[in-house]
């Protein structure tokens, strides 16, 4: 009994010199870590963070958008906007506010280039893909990838048509809703959709495909997965949970559901390839494959042009479909906003031809509105998880190379430095005292740095187009008093997902 308790004794003495072994490796040239709580051995801060609320512990919102005291509002008064946690034994260097996430992302760019980890994730992509691949792969998926979505029409007349043609399509089966109450989660999604797949597949599909529907079934559920608890709890603890059972391996069963769908598109392809005349992105990422068989160094394998096609879809799908989710919810709960944004699409555009991009500067009321529906649905809080590709020195802290990295964006679209009404939804918070629109550099929904995201153009002109072609022809009626909706979430974590509602969609 003695030997074994002081075994015990021993190991735990061991675990606790090791974990402060890595917590004080890298100091360099006088040059302290940044600050934090202190950690357990292998639990590191897990119990102080409580990793069922992993966003709200970092800057929770409450319904209004003000802040909540919290365990992680705490540590970063207490240590400051750059701090540390420990994951387990994962080192997790934590940036809070506009200043130090810019000085990050933008001002050390390439040092903070790298992707960090997200353990629900990994066992699908294993680092393919663009959105979660490092290094030289990055670098060639990245270069291509802009190339291409470029030349599909990304930024340009050609896709703008594209979307305005799907906004007249959505248009119809808004109308079809006949003033009935429903719910716009899954036409909206289809939607949006359409566009990334014109560019990725070559084609649209119909609202009703039984296969479509299927895929966006999957990568909603998929999205709301991500966020759940438990699979906050697996993200923190993964050391400790990697071998478990549980809710967290539903998401690589419906991400690999989505996979396979594209593995059969890609291999359709293959099979009617016209060299020289790519139909997709697909056929853009075969014919690039082609070129470079005998390179063996290249990127551009089976495995990055499903997973990278994966990431685009998902991407080009989702972010868009719940901002327009909760941009109805706040222009509901709003509804004199919504009424200004009629007046100006009855000044600008009239009733008598589709909404345009060109008159988006001349709308800059609903510029603002379109903006302040952004900032407010933070949808990806936590960001991506970045990592350090270096040693750097940053805001005289030394961050050794591979720490992984959370830029709260969150904290950046409230941040009261730099917005005038951080916690609440209000447009003039992009409108300067003459009512034109003012430009922010704390507006970072897309990230900001060089892994801003791919698709924030094609994403910028999809809110205006579809939020403008609804609002020239429909008001959006709630089924209660405006003061009674919720805008309180479905899902809190990684994610935050719009809760699910009906309304009316009346004609103007």
């Amino acid at each position: 009994m003695e030997l074994a308790g002081s075994l015990s004794f021993l190991l735990l003495f061991l675990l606790l010199l090791l974990l402060l072994l890595l917590m004080g490796k890298g100091r360099q040239g006088g040059h302290p870590l940044p600050p934090g709580p202190p950690a357990l051995p292998l639990l590191g801060n897990l119990l102080q963070l409580s990793p069922t609320r992993t966003l709200e512990g970092l800057l929770k919102l409450r319904e209004n958008y003000g802040p909540m005291f919290t365990v992680w509002q705490w540590l970063s008064e207490k240590y400051g906007p750059v701090f540390t946690v420990w994951l387990g034994t994962r080192r997790v260097l934590v940036l809070c506010g506009h200043a130090a996430v810019r000085e990050a992302l933008v001002d050390n760019a390439e040092a903070f280039a790298g992707r960090g980890r997200l353990p629900t994730l990994e066992s699908t992509f294993h680092g393919h893909g663009v959105v979660f691949a490092n290094g030289e792969r990055w670098r060639q998926l990245r270069r291509f990838s802009l190339s291409v979505l470029r030349d599909f029409g990304m930024g340009r007349k050609s896709i703008e048509s594209r979307i305005q043609e799907e906004a007249q399509a959505l248009l119809k089966e808004l109308r079809d809703t006949r003033e009935k109450p429903f719910d716009p989660t899954y036409l909206l999604s289809c939607a949006v959709s359409n566009i990334i797949c014109s560019i990725v597949f070559g084609n649209r599909f119909d609202y009703r495909d039984s296969e479509f529907l299927e895929l966006l079934r999957l990568m909603n559920e998929s999205f709301r997965e991500i966020s759940t608890p438990w699979a906050q709890v697996y993200d923190m603890a993964e050391t400790l949970m990697q071998h478990m059972p549980g809710p967290h391996r539903r998401i690589p069963v419906m991400l690999g559901r989505m996979r396979s769908f594209i593995a059969r598109r890609v291999r359709d392809n293959a099979a009617s390839l016209q060299p020289g005349a790519p139909r997709d992105f697909i056929d853009c990422f075969l014919q690039h494959m082609e070129k470079e068989k005998s390179n063996p160094s290249s990127e551009f394998t089976l495995e990055n042009l499903e997973l990278t096609t994966l990431n685009l879809f998902f991407a080009g799908t989702e972010t868009v479909s719940s901002t327009l989710r909760y941009g109805f919810l706040m222009l509901m709960k709003h509804p004199h906003v919504q009424e200004k944004v009629h007046e100006e699409i009855d000044r600008v555009i009239g009733r008598d031809r589709a909404p345009a991009l060109e008159d988006r500067g001349r709308m800059p009321y609903t510029d603002a509105v379109i903006h302040e529906i952004q900032r407010c649905s933070d949808l990806i809080p936590l960001n991506v998880p970045h990592c350090v590709t270096r040693d750097i020195v940053f805001r005289g802290y030394f961050i050794p190379k591979d720490t992984d990295v959370y830029p709260l964006l969150s904290s950046v679209l409230h941040d009261p430095s730099v917005f005038k009404h951080p916690n609440a939804f209000d447009p003039t918070n992009f409108l300067d005292e003459s009512g034109r629109f003012k430009r922010n550099d704390a507006f970072v929904p897309f990230s900001s740095g060089k892994r801003l995201c791919l698709g924030e153009g094609l994403a910028r002109m999809e809110l205006f187009l579809f939020l403008c072609t609804i609002l020239q022809n429909l008001r959006l009626q709630p089924l209660q008093p405006p003061e009674q909706l919720s805008l309180e979430p479905l899902v809190f974590g990684f994610t935050k997902i719009p809760p699910f509602y009906q309304l009316r969609m009346v004609p103007r």
